[in-house]
């Protein structure tokens, strides 16, 4: 059933050798001291200091943090935390969002997969292969699509080379360890020359089941058994792609092809694992310096095949998802304007996304449906001094489209179809009040449509243990959001501080909400919960920091984050689901020459504050400590690292899993990881 043409060991020696190919990915540089890349994710017109909350994983930080999932890597960042289906499936979620309202990009590309339509269902990213992850936190419908009312996650590689290459040169990473034993590897070859760049990456990884602290592990007829792994957690996945450019002084033209495959348990259902295939050809370009009212014209098209199916014991399929479509996106930057002692500059463009979505089989809860957005963008940016004043529109027409019955069935009723015209708008500005001091504002008014599965879902949806309703009567989703940050960094000690906070109110917040009622199914009755529209009200803050403690050949900064929310259903005065609790992480970095160590304490408070239906989660404190070494030798750079995480082998549960999953999959236990990166 698992996708792979050579043998393991066969793989990870060809990885191996691959090491002696690379140009650096990473520099001799810690993530403190490394001079700040220009975000790309929600700034388009590449503005060193941006005012709409944003975290950056890249270089070490990013081989340090590495999990076998996205939503693994990114937990614990300001803001983000993990809906956590057991260690295979895990999507980040930004401040209590989840599903699509969280935008995940691959180099700005719109992922067409499935993992919003259910929990079990994987992001098909490696983080292997990633090497940079902005995380863009509150409202970024107006460059990435509607639905982003809670952020965007964008992993970003070098598939498509978008700067000259001046010879051959390449790297490779591999890792051994953690709680699930994982064995993973990767290699990247790059070659240039004459306005030619071309790329090629692959990736391996295979897991065990998960160790976990010893749990009572909940029976399908009552009781429970005492375990120390989650049951049907293992996995493996492998995946590449080859690109290349034309590459010139003042823009590029590339393509790329890309595979992704991975077959791993569900550890809802013992006996059920899922083969996940997907295929993506991704065509982007850029113009820049063109001269007269147009400075610079992007853009990229992508066409992406996905499949997924759900298998059973004997091997026999029991159900197939697909989804195939496509994502295209034209942007324009008009030439900056001297106006009122300012300048104005500005980008406008248009976005078109497809989607035809199949799922046929015992499971399938939801119809066939195809989708299609078509939008319009446009941000101006002025500049005065030591402020900034942004605004920016969005526009768009959505049409969902489900097939109704197929052959035989008794389920979804016959064809229907909606359209929505969903407009969002956002006020951002920035002022520098000293040298050290920085104030940044935005103000958000956003319109979701309702995804193909809040309008049309009718059926048992296994994994979570209950029978879903869509309602084809939905509006659009409404709210406003107020994101407000202070920040402050010395100027040469090392010393840094953000506070941020943020509301938001919805008079129209589409939620799957418990009905009281229960339908009879295999095994006994289930609870119906259906979509809604309700009034709902958000609030949180957000403070990370920096501080050196010693300067020198010696270098030690502690760093912390703190992050907490509440979410409210305001019609019924019931909290919201699945809301992270109040989290706090400190961190303590040592540095002697190429020697660096991290000792973090993690502390996640109980969550008590949860529906009627969802019973509480406790708190827990969990000590993780990584150690690494720079290698430097001839012509290679590299980096040896250690990490053991939860080092007590305290046992966790995520309060943002599903209520049925919860109990069945703890957090990770103790575990060491062994790791090497080199390149050339």
């Amino acid at each position: 059933m698992f996708h792979s043409s050579l043998p393991a060991p066969r793989r990870a020696w060809l990885a191996a050798t691959a090491m002696t190919l690379g140009h650096g990915l990473l520099h001799a540089q810690s993530t403190a001291d490394a001079p700040a890349a220009v975000v790309v994710t929600g700034n388009p017109l590449r503005a060193t200091d941006i005012a709409a909350p944003t975290s950056v994983l890249s270089g070490d930080a990013l081989v340090l943090r590495r999990g076998t999932t996205l939503g693994e890597t990114l937990d614990r960042l300001p803001g983000v935390s993990s809906s956590y289906f057991g260690p295979n499936a895990n999507r980040p979620m930004i401040r209590g969002q989840d599903g699509d309202r969280i935008r995940v990009l691959s180099n700005s590309g719109a992922s067409l997969d499935a993992s919003a339509l259910s929990a079990d269902h994987a992001v098909p990213i490696d983080p292997l292969v990633v090497e940079r992850v902005e995380v863009l936190r509150g409202p970024a419908a107006l460059l990435y699509g509607g639905a982003a009312v809670g952020g965007v996650v964008n992993t970003i590689d070098n598939r498509i080379p978008k700067a000259a290459l001046d010879g051959s040169g390449g790297s490779a990473e591999m890792r051994y360890g953690g709680p699930a034993d994982e064995r993973g590897a990767s290699a990247l070859v790059e070659s240039g020359g004459k306005g030619i760049a071309v790329h090629a990456d692959g990736f391996w990884r295979a897991t065990d089941d998960l160790r976990v602290p010893w749990f009572p592990r909940p029976l399908a007829g009552g009781g429970s058994v005492m375990t120390d792994t989650i049951q049907n957690s293992a996995s493996r996945s492998s995946g590449g792609a080859v690109g290349g450019s034309m590459v010139w002084d003042h823009g590029f033209l590339g393509a790329s092809m890309d595979t992704y495959r991975s077959d791993y348990g569900v550890v809802a259902e013992p006996d059920v694992s899922i083969d996940m295939v997907l295929n993506k050809l991704t065509l982007a370009g850029e113009a820049r310096d063109l001269g007269g009212a147009i400075d610079a014209v992007s853009g990229h098209w992508l066409w992406s095949d996905y499949q997924h199916q759900e298998i059973e014991g004997s091997g026999q399929v029991a159900t197939t998802f697909k989804n195939r479509g496509s994502d295209l996106r034209l942007q324009a930057e008009h030439t900056k304007l001297d106006l009122g002692g300012g300048r104005l500059g500005g980008v406008f463009g248009l976005q078109a996304e497809s989607a035809d979505f199949s799922a046929l089989g015992a499971e399938a809860f939801v119809p066939s449906t195809s989708t299609r957005h078509l939008a319009v963008f446009a941000l101006e940016e002025y500049s005065a001094g030591d402020a900034k004043l942004s605004f920016g529109a969005r526009l768009a027409r959505a049409r969902l489209d489900s097939d109704g019955d197929g052959p035989g069935q008794a389920q979804f009723g016959p064809p229907q179809s909606r359209s929505f015209t969903p407009f969002s708008a956002a006020l951002g500005g920035l002022v520098k009040l000293a040298a050290q001091w920085q104030l940044s504002a935005n103000l958000a008014y956003t319109e979701r449509a309702p995804t193909f599965y809040e309008l049309y879902a009718n059926g048992l949806h296994v994994a979570t243990g209950a029978y879903e309703q869509g309602n084809p009567a939905l509006g659009l989703e409404k709210g406003t959001n107020l994101d407000v940050a202070l920040a402050w960094k010395a100027k040469d000690a090392g010393h840094a501080l953000k506070l941020g906070a943020f509301a938001s109110d919805f008079s129209n917040y589409i939620a799957l909400l418990a009905t009281g009622q229960q339908v009879p199914a295999e095994g006994g009755p289930v609870p119906v919960y259906a979509f809604a529209g309700v009034p709902a009200r958000m609030f949180g803050f957000e403070l990370e920091g920096q501080w050196r403690l010693l300067s020198g050949a010696q270098q030690l900064d502690l760093d912390g984050t703190l992050d907490t929310m509440r979410a409210t259903d305001e019609a019924t005065r019931q909290p919201l689901p699945r809301i992270p609790p109040a989290r706090l992480t400190l961190g303590l970095n040592w540095r002697l020459g190429d020697w660096s160590a991290r000792i973090e304490g993690s502390h996640a408070a109980a969550q008590d504050r949860v529906p009627s239906d969802d019973p509480a989660t406790a708190g827990y404190t969990l000590v993780n400590l990584s150690a690494s070494y720079r290698l430097r030798f001839s012509d290679v750079d590299g980096l040896a690292f250690v990490r053991v995480n939860n080092v007590g082998n305290e046992l966790a549960y995520n309060a943002t899993s599903m209520a049925t999953v919860r109990p069945l999959a703890p957090l990770p236990g103790r575990g060491v990881m062994i790791g090497l990166r080199l390149s050339l």
